[in-house]
């Protein structure tokens, strides 16, 4: 039986890596995988699943509106689909994720979404709130904090440095952007 699987973590986990390398794996013995990423991001040279040590792969982009349940179907009944990836996981909505349950479900398809458990302030993304609920696999990935305990944190910080503690839920960054931490160090900062 296919199952609903949450890789999630902090940024620097490794979770866009090991996506695309469950994608290679699939690939090499001629497996058709279906791979998606959100479209919220529009900086320029993303919009493909990329890793930070340099590998990438392109994929369908999602949006709030995105039926990706009937997407893979329709691609599905083209070529059979071995496998369907999700980067970024924690934008889906609620219904997306209710989606890729179905695949899994009814049409048999393994589905793998990584991403994060919560946001700058400690609270989960709505995303990850239903994949912590209903999905048949939780793996955490491990990031480590600068003091080498397990970074569980995301800190958001400004162009200086420094700690940011209010904002949108979403707010596209990277490194320059984020750091991640563990809960102490989070704690710290933020009121520091």
């Amino acid at each position: 039986m296919a199952k609903l699987y949450f890789y999630y973590a902090s940024m620097n986990a490794g979770k866009s890596s090991t996506l695309l390398q469950a994608a290679f794996n699939y690939g090499e013995r001629g497996m058709r995988v279906s791979l998606w990423t959100a479209a919220l991001d529009d900086r320029p040279g993303f919009g493909a699943i990329s890793s930070r040590i340099g590998l990438a792969s392109d994929a369908h982009r999602y949006e709030v509106d995105t039926d990706i349940e009937a997407r893979v179907l329709a691609d599905h009944a083209e070529s059979p689909i071995a496998c369907v990836l999700v980067d970024e996981a924690q934008f889906l909505t609620p219904e997306q994720v209710w989606q890729l349950a179905r695949l899994a479900d009814d049409a048999g398809i393994p589905v793998l979404c990584y991403g994060l458990r919560t946001d700058f302030q400690g609270e989960l993304f709505p995303g990850s709130a239903v994949l912590l609920g209903i999905a048949d696999a939780l793996v955490e990935m491990k990031a480590v904090c600068d003091c080498g305990r397990k970074a569980t944190m995301n800190l958001r910080v400004d162009a200086k440095g420094k700690a940011v503690s209010e904002g949108a839920q979403t707010e596209i960054g990277g490194n320059d952007r984020y750091v991640a931490m563990c809960r102490k160090h989070f704690r710290e900062a933020l009121a520091g």
